[in-house]
């Protein structure tokens, strides 16, 4: 019958049996019984230890009890008083007990200087003298002592009693007998006895433990049988492909397996021989005798390398310990990691190389770095030479012997004090048959591994040369750095006495595979360059190069391009009429050429709206739409499908586009502005105060879909507004809040002009490398002087014209502008007239005296005049005609309730117009539009 585990219910009692018993004769008894042992011997020697340092702890507490008891009573007051009355027993006697009682001594006893008790624990004591030796008590030195005698063993302490003058002049006895000392100890024996048995108990179970683990590793097995194991052991040993030595303390070789034996040709008859006589290599045979320990040590044997371990064996059997060497043939494997560690540093260079050059799309800092990822790891010095069409960002074109120029862009070198031409100077290579010139008309890299051989380029600069190779100079690969077929420049790798190796043919199939990757990352550079220079001049070509001088604002501007890439940012200022001023800024998505000419296009579109004199929320309106109806044209594919568009580039829209447009009135003193997604300006005000007004932000331009709104705020005179796009407020390591804030403290410093107000917050907000371009508008306000406006009130009556006439004659002749009299009263009787014939009331009349003379005629009347040439049957039709030809510039412009007819005059036009004969200003009526 069988249980669940398939075994006979018979064979369990045997097989628990031989679980729990231990073969004497096997190793894992041997070690049961040897731990069992080790464990009696040391929990019986901790309970010795435990018992005697328990005893000596008692003594030493009984010690420092009884002294401190003594000092406290020898010390009490009143203590030398009654020594000296004539009953010092019965005035002690009490004190004693009571002290002796509250300290737990056994007595407390007062003695004369010659021992005679006055008081003791026993009163049959008092009165006698006390046995031992108290002289250091006498001579006023308290003690402590195991004192052994009559009446009692005990540990005693004896303290001086001293009177006022220090006179020793009694003695206090206090002290534990021997046996209460003992008691404690005993006292404390269950306590060891239990943890000596626990103790004995756990290291009992302990060293089973240990011993089941040791027979279930050794199978039970006895020695015959490990002995048996060992052989097969030995056999295996002299089988393995590594070489084992051991030798003994004497330093005689105890055992050489057959690798052993082959590695070092070691005799027939070399175990039990000294290693000294042996004839291995001398450093191998001093490793050996020295006992000391080597861990893969390269030593030869022959024509091998071997790799060589040397560790001590354990001591056994009361014999001191040797040592153990164990050998490998390295020779083939030192060859084959000598390469794979030198291919490892070169793909680890390659890589580094990867990473570190074409960091940044400058072209010199480009050539700086394939200098720097060389030294020290592949050369000792390392020039770059680039051509001269490079460093502009222009497409080298081949010409004859342009190759033989070049000027040095990078230089790096282990030391400082090289004697190589500088960067900057230009280098020539005009020797055939030097490295650099074999190399460029090669088209491939080529090695002079010594550099005293080169005759060409020795034969190139004899004086400089001589210097280099007296410097160190020893080896050089040059090396063409071409892209897409092109020579870009020069790469020259030098080694020099810092680096004795010479370069072989591996250094030069590699350094060509370095100047690949590098001229690669120029001619992107160079690109970059050309790409960023041509962004730059068509982006200054757009915008304004100079600001117009007007009286209504004072500006100043600054604009800067980023550094990685121009983008589409934008100002101006624009003339309007009536004195006014257009202020505009505004920034286009994204960077490059593209931008940049989306920018030239949205701001002619401005400046066209801008004519039109519209408010600034409807003229973001029409340029909103613009910029909608340019993407869906610019978005239609090409005629005749996918098929007609390949290889062809998509046409780009525009992505996106933020304004701000500002019209301030300097008579009013009112500006007026509205934005398309982009940011409020900043107002600062007279006295240094700056605040950034509330202003509604729309959606940027071409999102569409929502009307823009206006706001307007009143500008005193002095005071700022400060335009500016998001690139001078925000980068990579500032956000937009930290930025405005900073732009606050910047512009709160009255006292300066807008020159400097712009050129110090450039200087305090300005990012070391730019990723935005940055746009800065700064206009201050004026006013036009009230005694340089002139205003009438014009009645609905044709009569009124001369009158209206008469006084602006008047008004000019008190300005000083005479010599416009005759034309301004011809322009305003024309546009009198006709606001009276065909518009509505109230007309008014405004005369400004600005930079010219500004003419402006109002009416509520929404009726625009056309220009139009009269027939010569035709009655009317000519007076607008005179006015476009006698005045610098008309127009007509909008309002709320009506619009304003406008015409300004310029003082250098000079002379009076010439009117047809039998004409005269009071038959201007009778012309019509």
């Amino acid at each position: 019958m069988t249980g669940r585990s398939g075994r006979h219910r018979e064979t369990r009692p045997a097989s628990l049996l031989a679980r729990l018993s231990l073969a004497r004769n096997s190793l894992a008894g041997q070690v049961f019984s040897l731990q069992a042992l080790i464990v009696l011997l040391l929990i019986t020697a901790a309970s010795l230890a435990l018992f005697f340092q328990a005893r000596y702890d008692g003594e030493k507490d009984a010690r420092n009890r009884s002294l401190a008891a003594a000092e406290a009573f020898a010390h009490a007051p009143g203590l030398p008083a009654a020594l000296a009355s004539p009953d010092p027993t019965a005035e002690l006697q009490p004190l004693a007990d009571a002290a002796r009682k509250a300290s737990g001594l056994d007595f407390v006893a007062v003695l004369t200087t010659d021992g005679v008790r006055y008081t003791d624990a026993r009163p049959d004591l008092i009165g006698k003298r006390a046995t031992g030796d108290l002289a250091r008590a006498v001579a006023g030195q308290p003690f402590t002592e195991v004192f052994r005698g009559a009446p009692s063993d005990a540990v005693r302490a004896v303290v001086p009693v001293r009177d006022d003058r220090g006179k020793v002049v009694g003695l206090v006895s206090t002290g534990i007998e021997i046996e209460n000392v003992g008691h404690v100890v005993e006292g404390q024996l269950p306590l060891l006895i239990g943890a000596a048995v626990g103790a004995l108990l756990l290291g009992t179970a302990g060293a089973g433990l240990v011993s089941r683990r040791l027979r279930r590793q050794t199978r039970g097995l006895g020695a015959a049988e490990l002995a048996r194991m060992n052989e097969h052991h030995e056999a295996v040993l002299h089988a393995v492909r590594e070489g084992v030595l051991i030798m003994g303390a004497d330093h005689r070789l105890l055992l050489a397996n057959d690798e052993a034996r082959r590695l070092l040709d070691l005799p027939p008859d070399a175990e039990q021989r000294d290693v000294g006589e042996l004839g291995l290599d001398p450093r191998t045979a001093e490793l050996l005798l020295s006992g000391r320990v080597a861990t893969d040590e390269v030593h030869l044997a022959g024509d091998r390398l071997l790799a060589v371990n040397v560790r001590p064996t354990a001591p056994f059997a009361g014999r001191p310990s040797g040592s153990v060497m164990t050998l490998r043939d390295t020779t083939e494997l030192a060859a084959l990691s000598g390469r794979a560690e030198v291919a490892r540093e070169r793909l680890q260079l390659l890589y580094d190389a990867g990473v570190r050059i074409g960091t940044t799309l400058d072209v010199v800092r480009t050539a700086e770095e394939l200098s720097e990822v060389a030294v020290p790891r592949f050369a000792d010095f390392v020039t770059v030479e680039l051509l001269e069409p490079v460093l502009r960002g222009d497409e080298p074109t081949p010409v004859a012997g342009m190759h033989a120029r070049m000027q040095r862009a990078a230089m790096t070198g282990v030391r400082t004090d090289q004697p190589l031409q500088p960067v900057g100077d230009t280098i020539f290579f005009a020797v055939p048959n030097a490295p650099m010139a074999e190399a460029l008309d090669a088209g491939q890299a080529v090695l002079a591994a010594d550099l005293n051989a080169a005759m060409g380029w020795r034969a190139a600069d004899a004086a400089g040369t001589r210097v280099a190779l007296e410097y160190g100079f020893h080896s050089l690969i040059s090396v063409p750095l071409q892209a897409r077929g092109v020579v870009l420049g020069m790469a020259n790798f030098w080694r020099a006495a810092d680096t004795p190796e010479a370069f072989d043919e591996e250094d030069l199939s590699f350094a060509e595979e370095l100047g690949a990757r590098a001229a690669v990352s120029i001619d992107n550079a160079r690109r970059f360059t050309r790409e960023h220079a041509t962004a730059v001049t068509l982006q200054r070509s757009l915008l304004p190069r100079v600001l117009p001088d007007l009286s209504a604002v004072e500006t100043a501007f600054r604009y800067l391009p980023a550094k990685a890439g121009v983008g589409g940012d934008w100002f101006d200022v624009i003339p309007l009429p009536g004195a006014r001023v257009a202020l505009v800024v505004g920034d286009v998505v994204g960077h490059g050429v593209h931008a940049a000419a989306t920018m030239g296009r949205l701001r002619t579109a401005v400046h066209n709206f801008s004519t039109l004199d519209m408010p600034p929320d409807e003229l973001l309106g029409h340029l909103d739409e613009l910029i909608d109806r340019i993407d869906q044209l610019e978005g239609v594919e090409p005629a005749g499908g996918e098929e007609s568009g390949e290889g062809v580039e998509e046409p780009a829209g525009i992505t996106g586009a933020t304004c701000l447009y500002a019209v301030y009135d300097p008579v009013s003193g009112h500006c007026v502005m509205a934005s398309a997604g982009h940011p409020g300006p900043a107002l600062v005000h007279p006295d240094g105060r700056v605040e950034f007004p509330e202003l509604p932000t729309g959606l940027p331009l071409g999102v569409g879909g929502m009307p823009f709104e206006a706001a307007g705020l009143a500008l005193p005179e002095g005071s700022r507004l400060v335009l500016f796009t998001d690139g001078l407020l925000e980068d990579r390591d500032r956000d937009f809040d930290a930025g405005l804030e900073l732009l606050g403290r910047t512009l709160a410093r009255p006292g300066r002009s807008p020159e400097q107000a712009c050129a110090d917050v450039l200087a305090a907000m300005l990012f070391p490398a730019p990723s935005d371009d940055i746009a800065l508008l700064i206009a201050e306000a004026r006013r036009l002087d009230p005694h340089r406006i002139a205003e009438w009130e014009v009645p609905d009556d044709p009569s009124a014209v001369s009158r209206v006439r008469r006084a602006a004659a008047g008004q000019l002749e008190a300005w000083g502008m005479e010599e416009l009299s005759f034309t301004a009263e011809l322009v305003l009787s024309e546009l009198i007239t006709n606001a009276i014939r065909y518009g509505n009331e109230p007309i008014r009349v405004r005369l400004l005296h600005d930079r010219n003379l500004i003419c402006e005629v109002s009416d509520a009347s929404s009726t625009s005049p056309h220009l139009r040439y009269a027939a010569t049957t035709d009655e009317g039709g000519r007076g607008l005609f005179l006015v476009a030809q006698y005045a610098e510039r008309w127009g007509t412009r909008y309002t709320e309730r009506g619009k304003v007819i406008w015409a300004e005059l310029s003082p250098a036009a000079g002379g009076e117009p010439q009117l047809p004969p039998g004409l005269d200003l009071d038959a201007l009526g009778d012309l019509a539009w």
